[in-house]
């Protein structure tokens, strides 16, 4: 089903063509001027220099044939050469008629499916999550469900840190604290304890306290990147530690990543990828594309066309140990073989393009990945709070998202139980719901790429362009259709007026730009083109609301189309929420 934009500017190329001019003329805007039209075209003024005619004469030639186009309730011709239009309530409620009827309300992004990885998550193991970790868990859960409903095939992949230099110092500082373990006597031949030797809490307590004593112990330090290099070697002790470690952390991931609302297909990280590295050495070594450099193998990444310096790309340091880049195209080379996809797409920190700008070069390079496959970075920016810096506790450290969700749960708690009478267990229930609603998208209304201020009062509110606000919207058109059912109202065959009112037709041209903004949401990698798109009907239905008698409606013809334009704002609204990651509860 072709966008309404899309089907309106077909209409208008005719017209041009009808007038004797280039169809290809006719492209359709959303008008900038509401107040004067519904959508607009520009065309006649681009098209005046190739005809040598004043644009305000081509478009008068172009709205008499416009004026006869049943699609069209107005067609005026403005100075200096603007087409302003309105289209009939006849060809929009026949098209909101098509779309409340088609799989996907008729929405078509391409011909297709592509196969797509997303690496998103990305927490290192042994760690708690905090607040860093929650754009790239959001973002990323919210394109894959982009990707999804557009038709690709999408594999989501955690990708979890769990292979690096924060193994080797957990290592080292177990060693020190206890050194009788079997994991560090390098002549054990037995089996090693099936219980790890630490709980989650200790485990946590532990990378902290590494971390700082390499920052101040250059022995410690060393001994620690040894014990990364025997890990990443296969030792056998350093293996069996690097489970327990796993056995751990891991179902702690996932028990926060479940409260966030955001699930992953693959549990793979970067020692994962660890039987792939030879080939990744070898295979750039073969080509002749590494070189040594201070010791450590790279290979330059940097093109002609830079306007800016890109290091080369570093495979191996000088002791031999692997990198992030080194694990990342191993990682590439493993999805290769294993999955064979046509696109990858990492959703990290922005402050990694660099990073990913060597990798995906250095792949490319040397064939490490197909040429065909699309390598995409989206960076995201920055959650800071009120004073424009990173987001911390009162005290100063870095907030874990358990302590952040378990915040908003509690404000939003409070704020229902101070506005309506509910019991404890549905009020806590409902927090729960609203609250990650109020999160997420108070995240994701925001351009990806930019930094962004987490206001929790502002965040939680029910006014204004806020999760809460969206959900209670969603909740009102589910509490008025609920009374209608339940009054013996049937849901079924309801059909639109076909005379509109001001703010019935208002809504419809809301929601009849749905396609367009899942392919620009798509295309664009783009949740809060969603946002903004739901924001905008949550207005338009409210002002519907606010001005119209829906059950009281005496007349029941149109009774029955407001509440059929009722049930496909609500089934558009909870489709772009889903779509987003959040739900809404059935009362508030």
């Amino acid at each position: 089903m072709n966008t309404i934009i899309s089907m309106i500017s077909e209409h208008v190329a005719g017209a041009f063509d009808k007038a004797g001019y280039d169809m290809a003329y006719g492209k359709v805007t959303l008008s900038n001027r509401p107040d004067l039209c519904e959508y607009q075209c520009n065309g006649a003024m681009a098209a005046a220099k190739q005809y040598k005619k004043a644009p305000l004469v081509i478009a008068a030639d172009v709205v008499a044939y416009l004026k006869e186009d049943a699609v069209f309730s107005e067609a005026d011709a403005a100075a200096p050469g603007f087409l302003n239009l309105r289209i009939s309530d006849a060809f929009l409620t026949d098209y909101l008629d098509k779309m409340r009827h088609s799989d996907k309300f008729g929405l078509s992004v391409k011909e297709g499916s592509d196969k797509v990885i997303i690496d998103y998550g990305g927490p290192n193991v042994a760690k708690p999550l905090h607040v860093g970790h929650l754009r790239s868990a959001i973002i990323g859960e919210s394109l894959k469900r982009i990707l999804r409903y557009a038709g690709d095939e999408v594999i989501g992949d955690i990708h979890l840190g769990d292979w690096g230099l924060q193994m080797g110092l957990i290592m080292a500082e177990l060693r020190r604290r206890k050194p009788q373990l079997p994991y560090f006597d390098e002549g054990f031949a037995g089996e090693y304890p099936s219980d790890p030797p630490f709980t989650l809490s200790e485990l946590e307590e532990i990378y902290p306290t590494a971390s700082a004593r390499s920052k101040e112990d250059d022995d410690f330090k060393n001994e620690a990147m040894n014990d990364t290099y025997m890990l990443q070697k296969g030792d056998r002790g350093r293996t069996a530690l690097w489970k327990h470690i796993m056995s751990v952390s891991i179902p702690d991931l996932k028990r926060n990543y479940e409260k966030l609302g955001v699930s992953f297909d693959l549990w793979k990280g970067e020692a994962d990828a660890g039987p792939y590295i030879g080939d990744v050495v070898d295979t750039v070594k073969g080509k002749g594309l590494a070189y040594e450099s201070e010791g450590a193998l790279v290979v330059d990444v940097k093109e002609e066309t830079d306007s800016k310096e890109i290091p080369p790309c570093m495979i191996l340091k000088s002791d031999g140990a692997a990198l992030y880049t080194t694990t990342d195209l191993a990682t590439l080379l493993q999805r290769r073989r294993d999955y064979d996809p046509d696109r990858v797409l990492y959703v990290a920190d922005k402050r990694q393009e660099m990073h990913f700008t060597q990798v995906f070069r250095c792949a490319k390079k040397a064939g490490i990945i197909n040429d065909a496959t699309g390598l995409d970075f989206l960076g995201f920016g920055t959650m800071n709070g009120r004073d424009g810096k990173p987001f911390k506790t009162r005290e100063g450290g870095v907030m874990r998202l358990e302590v952040l969700l378990n915040e908003i749960n509690e404000e939003m708690y409070n704020k229902i139980k101070d506005n309506h009478e509910v019991s404890e267990d549905e009020a806590r229930a409902t927090a729960k719901i609203v609250a990650l609603a109020a999160v997420k998208y108070g995240d994701l209304s925001n351009q990806a790429s930019k930094d962004y201020i987490f206001d929790t009062d502002k965040f939680t509110s029910f006014e204004g362009n806020t999760g809460p606000y969206i959900l209670y919207t969603i909740v009102r058109i589910k509490s008025i259709l609920n009374k209608y059912t339940e009054a013996g109202g049937s849901m079924e065959d309801l059909k639109f007026n076909m005379v509109l009112n001001e703010t019935e037709k208002a809504l419809m041209l809301e929601l009849v730009k749905f396609s367009q903004v899942m392919i620009s949401a798509y295309e664009e990698l783009a949740p809060h083109k969603i946002c903004a798109f739901i924001y905008d009907t949550a207005n338009a239905f409210n002002r519907f609301y606010h001005e119209n008698r829906i059950l009281g409606e005496e007349d029941e013809v149109k009774k029955e189309g407001f509440l059929a334009l009722l049930k496909i704002t609500m089934e558009v609204l909870e489709t772009g929420i889903d779509i987003l990651g959040f739900s809404a509860p059935e009362k508030m």
